[in-house]
């Protein structure tokens, strides 16, 4: 199969008919080479006997229906890991992505894009989500080394083998470009039409920002520090007795120099706050270190990614696809 479309649901009943014809409308030169999965994320608005009518009537649909509301996130995991096609391209349900540009997403994978993200470049919402969105996008664009101008943009194409490397949970499913391009992948980036949202309501609220600030922390750690974690965490202790020092320099030049006392200003206890920090961050290095370790170990993961050999007869396509780590 050359294409799957997975979509995930959450309370969009007004929407899944008219996003279901512009669907079959956009998937028509595909013929019967693509599928289109709903993951329903615990909807509790009727979309999910929407979705059970539409599948009824075409066996190019499928719906999975989940027992509760556990985040897009999941319900895209859910999506990809049912898919069956070569390319797998997923976008909202709200209509806000404009199901034309799924042939420009699969046109620029054909060239050999592992992810191919889409990028809202005229976004139909007010400054109060513009703004925000703005600042994050650039945050992660710094910390993760790859940039892009809009890694919220659901709308995305992955090549279905780049994909079973990576596993997703929290709200990271919008780092995958990240992940992707750490195990050596390509990605690139191309302009999409966004629509206003017409029926419903968005489902992204300022509660969500904090969430992304902390998956992105272990995405950083997990892109730069799971297989070195001393590294990690030894950088941030050696920062804190730096810092340390520094302090110490000012507070003995205070009392030296201008005459302060030590216990006049609070820096010496700056500076064994600043010696503990370093302390207990070389301790979780270390304690970090051993559970790498154990993680490899025990699960026979190898912290390396192959793209190929020559004469060695070993299956790398399922075997190493499973050691490898993310």
């Amino acid at each position: 199969m050359k294409l799957s479309v997975v979509i995930p649901i959450y309370n969009e009943h007004e929407n899944i008919d008219p996003l279901q014809a512009q669907l079959e409308d956009a998937l028509a030169g595909f013929g019967d080479g693509y599928e289109i999965i709903y993951s329903n994320d615990g909807s509790r608005d009727g979309s999910a006997e929407a979705l059970d009518q539409i599948a009824d009537g075409n066996p190019q649909v499928k719906v999975i229906h989940f027992r509760r509301n556990f985040g897009q996130t999941a319900a895209l995991m859910a999506g990809f890991n049912h898919a069956s096609g070569e390319i797998i391209v997923a976008l909202d349900g709200d209509l806000q992505n404009d199901p034309k540009d799924i042939r420009r997403l699969v046109e620029e994978a054909d060239k050999g894009f592992d992810v191919v993200s889409g990028w809202r470049v005229d976004r139909q919402e007010g400054h109060r989500r513009r703004l925000p969105s703005r600042i994050a996008n650039w945050l992660i664009s710094r910390i993760t080394g790859v940039k892009l101008h809009d890694y919220g943009c659901t709308l995305k194409a992955y090549r279905r083998e780049i994909l079973d490397g990576v596993f997703l949970y929290g709200e990271m499913h919008r780092f995958i470009p990240a992940l992707v391009a750490w195990q050596g992948g390509s990605v690139t980036e191309v302009p999409v039409t966004h629509h206003p949202r017409r029926h419903g309501s968005s489902k992204y609220g300022i509660d969500r920002t904090t969430r992304v600030l902390l998956d992105l922390f272990l995405v950083s750690f997990l892109g730069y520090g799971l297989d070195r974690p001393i590294q990690f965490f030894g950088r941030a202790g050696v920062y804190s007795v730096l810092f340390a020092i520094l302090v110490g320099f000012w507070a003995i030049y205070l009392k030296y120099v201008d005459g302060i006392s030590f216990i006049q200003t609070p820096l010496p206890i700056l500076v064994a706050l600043l010696l503990l920090a370093a302390l207990i961050f070389f301790l979780m290095g270390l304690l970090a270190e051993m559970q790498t370790r154990i993680y490899y170990e025990i699960q026979d993961k190898r912290p390396y990614i192959i793209r190929g050999t020559r004469n060695i007869a070993v299956d790398l396509t399922e075997r190493e696809r499973k050691k490898t780590h993310v």
